[in-house]
């Protein structure tokens, strides 16, 4: 008997009430529900070895977790007809052998990788994922007729085990090694359990996260501008909506970006044809970063207190002058794309600056994307970073503001649109405000000082050296 994915799927809908949703309020479930397993279950525990199995596309975006994870994807034939069977969809990943053998190993000894599969006819092309760890089992699929639709999470032993027979089944039918392969790797994981109150720990937070970002919330007030007795409701409800749509466009980036990596593995491209997608590629993680940065500055305006510093045993000695240089390729071939030079000037034996290193180097591309965003084709961006008593000082300056005032054109100053972003004019870009930007900085250690459009400047802490 053939087995399709509409089989696994009405297996885990079985005993679920029915759904009442439209199509745009599940897929807004679905992402929730996809970062709170990844970021909230499995990201707040040490890594796990474990399988998953996925279609449409690959569920799984985060690429720490993807490291200890092996995996089939039942993708479109589309998709199949750009890349060979075997050829894993995220970059650095190995794909899985098709032939017998021991799991594949990376350089740490990890597991890691997926095989692609074709989906067929009667396989249908809503999303789901089946996760095992030996923390955390899980399947997640959306289900039912339109504005009947439904999120399916299922958690309990017996499905998941009826599920992972569907799968086997499937697996031994389209590729009887890929099939050995998911038992075996099942077999290395040992016993398997989930924690008992899963359910009641994974609910709130899917609610936390619908009620950050869905725009339905949040739309209505906005659109009828209605008054508040204090403005503090609409501020909040205009930030929610702000956070909800950068995850709305971050989220399609992030499934563009996957696929142009995967076909830019393929030793057949023309060299045209790699450079546009070398140039798309660079487009989408430019914004990823960008929106991810407004994200969190509408998150940081939302939380009381959140714009405050870092404490002190939050800040780590960071090697600023090392990131710099670390980004001075990545940012050459941004501005680029725009016709903009970049000169670094770094001074000599510097101290390490107090700061968060897992922000702030996208808080610096952010701060190179604000300021060179407005500038004209030919003009030169001058970075330096230079010794100020206690602290470091990263400046930002172009030429561009004196040839311009030489020609008697001034330059257009962006206007404020809510708490967070302002509009550029000139450009028809929107960019963080020069508040919000702050406010960014502050919490980073850091305290940012701008003179209209022609010079940023960055002052940080010093490290005490040897400390």
């Amino acid at each position: 008997m053939v087995v399709s994915l509409g089989d696994l799927r009405r297996l885990l809908a079985a005993g679920v009430p029915a759904g009442r949703g439209d199509e745009d309020s599940v897929r807004r479930q679905w992402w929730a529900a996809l970062a709170t397993v990844q970021t909230d279950l499995l990201g707040a525990a040490p890594p796990q070895p474990g399988v998953w199995l996925a279609a449409p596309l690959p569920a799984l975006y985060e690429p720490a977790l993807l490291e200890w994870l092996d995996g089939w994807v039942w993708t479109p034939a589309e998709v199949g007809n750009l890349m060979p069977p075997g050829l894993p969809l995220l970059p650095g990943m190995a794909p899985l052998p098709a032939a017998h053998g021991t799991p594949p190993r990376g350089t740490a000894g990890r597991p890691g990788g997926f095989q692609r599969l074709s989906l067929r006819e009667d396989d249908g092309t809503d999303p789901l994922l089946v996760l095992i760890t030996p923390v955390l089992q899980v399947a997640l699929a959306l289900d039912g007729p339109p504005q009947e639709r439904r999120l399916v999470v299922r958690f309990d032993a017996p499905t998941l085990s009826a599920a992972l027979e569907l799968l086997d089944r499937r697996l031994a039918q389209d590729d009887p090694a890929a099939g050995l392969g998911l038992r075996r790797r099942l077999q290395l994981l040992g016993p398997l359990s989930n924690d008992p109150d899963l359910g009641t720990r994974f609910w709130p937070l899917l609610a936390q996260r619908l009620a950050a970002m869905a725009p339905s919330v949040t739309l209505q007030p906005l659109v009828h501008g209605e008054k508040r007795s204090e403005g503090g409701d609409a501020v909040s409800s205009e930030l929610a909506l702000l956070e909800a749509l950068t995850h709305e466009v971050r989220t399609p980036l992030a499934t563009i970006r996957t696929l142009i990596r995967s076909l830019l593995r393929r030793s057949d491209l023309p060299a045209v044809v790699r450079q546009r997608l070398e140039q798309i590629d660079g487009e989408c993680s430019e914004q990823i970063d960008r929106f991810g940065l407004i994200f969190l500055a509408a998150e940081l305006q939302r939380q009381p207190g959140s714009g405050q510093p870092l404490s002190d045993s939050e800040l780590a000695r960071t090697d600023l002058s090392r990131l710099l240089y670390q980004l001075e390729e990545l940012w050459q071939r941004q501005l680029e794309r725009r016709d903009l030079r970049l000169v670094l000037e770094i001074a000599a034996d510097l101290p390490p600056v107090m700061s968060d290193p897992s922000r702030l180097e996208t808080m610096l591309g952010g701060l190179m994307d604000r300021f060179s965003r407005s500038l004209p084709s030919g003009s030169e961006v001058r970075l330096r970073l230079l010794p100020a008593g206690s602290r470091l000082k990263l400046q930002l300056s172009s030429d561009d503001p004196e040839s311009r005032e030489a020609d008697g054109l001034a330059a257009a100053v962006p206007m404020p649109v809510g708490p967070v972003l302002s509009w550029n004019p000139e450009t028809g870009s929107l960019q963080l405000s020069r508040q919000a930007t702050q406010r960014l900085f502050h919490r980073l250690g850091g305290r940012l000082t701008e003179r209209g459009g022609s010079n940023l400047t960055v002052f940080f802490p010093a490290a005490e050296r040897g400390g």
